[in-house]
């Protein structure tokens, strides 16, 4: 009995011991540099949020941060690397709308957006707007879906991927004006936005912010945003939904999580570094100005919010008939 009960009191003290080692680390951090990775190319929606951000943690916190560019298979290669690392705070991971989707539409994931990742905060929203390289003969969604009915599968869009909701875009267009597109995937946003530029690609559904300045200067030409409502930075454009596309609605968010098993302080100390960066009226000013909402939440509501896109990707993707790749 007595050796039973010594062993109980170890187990209580390793216990209390392993708990206060927890609450000394999270008291001490961040004690180092704090790196970010981003599953896209620099220039990106996702790399713009994840470097505005990363800068306000670092005057938050008193730490550099610095941004990691791990590209690839529609933003999964850097999705599993961030769920790979240590779950110390010091390697966080800037997920997106496409993380969410991505289950729905491949297979063999490395990561799992519910079981790989402690939810810290959301951290933007935004729409995705549709344009056209110069070269292309619409200026309307109506021209366009004309023109397409024509030539069933000469147009083509550019994506990050088949994992991307840039991607779902396309195909729900597609599914919407039963036309045929061909699509060419890309390593990440910026290098699908430079192929429309170039003309090397027709049309691309792609993030307003890193898009809207070739909008204005007219390397590209805009035609519809995909969300349900109008930008308050393009307001003149439709939705793709008045152009005739009845309820089509798709967009985007950006948030910041951390490796599964982070401990629990650390996560609430990054969550309410975020809030404080995401009310700054110089960022949301600067994101507002790139067609993207500055937003924040708590850890357990953007849990909420990844389970809810997870079963909105999931219906959305089974509509248009998409199977997992």
């Amino acid at each position: 009995m007595r050796i039973v009960q010594s062993a109980f009191h170890i187990c209580l003290g390793l216990s209390a011991l392993f708990a206060s080692n927890i609450v000394s680390a999270a008291d001490a951090y961040p004690s180092k540099a704090i790196k970010i990775i981003v599953s896209y190319p620099a220039g990106g929606a996702n790399d713009i949020v994840a470097r505005s951000v990363g800068a306000g943690l670092s005057k938050e916190l008193g730490q550099s941060v610095i941004i990691d560019n791990i590209t690839g298979a529609g933003g999964s290669i850097g999705a599993g690397s961030a769920a790979r690392a240590r779950p110390d705070g010091y390697t966080l991971f800037m997920g997106a709308g496409a993380h969410a989707l991505a289950p729905s539409v491949r297979k063999n994931l490395p990561y799992d957006m519910v079981k790989s990742f402690e939810p810290i905060s959301l951290a933007a929203i935004g729409t995705y707007v549709l344009v056209v390289n110069p070269s292309v003969k619409a200026t309307s969604v109506a021209e366009l879906v004309a023109l397409a009915r024509a030539n069933p599968g000469k147009l083509d869009f550019a994506s990050s991927g088949v994992g991307a909701p840039l991607y779902l875009a396309g195909v729900m267009f597609q599914e919407k004006t039963h036309t045929k597109l061909t699509h060419i995937p890309y390593r990440g946003d910026a290098d699908a936005n430079t192929a429309v530029v170039a003309g090397q690609v027709d049309m691309i559904f792609g993030s307003l912010g890193p898009l809207f300045p070739l909008i204005q200067s007219g390397k590209v030409r805009a035609l519809a945003v995909t969300s349900n409502k109008r930008s308050k930075v393009v307001p003149n454009l439709p939705t793709l939904d008045e152009a005739g596309l009845k309820g089509y609605n798709i967009g985007t968010w950006w948030g910041l999580l951390a490796p599964a098993g982070t401990p629990k302080p650390i996560v609430d100390r990054l969550a309410a570094a975020v809030a404080k960066v995401i009310a700054d009226p110089a960022l949301k000013d600067r994101f507002e100005k790139m067609g993207i909402e500055a937003a924040s939440d708590t850890p357990s509501q953007f849990q909420a919010f990844i389970a809810d896109e997870l079963a909105r990707y999931a219906s959305l993707t089974k509509a248009a008939g998409i199977e997992p790749q």
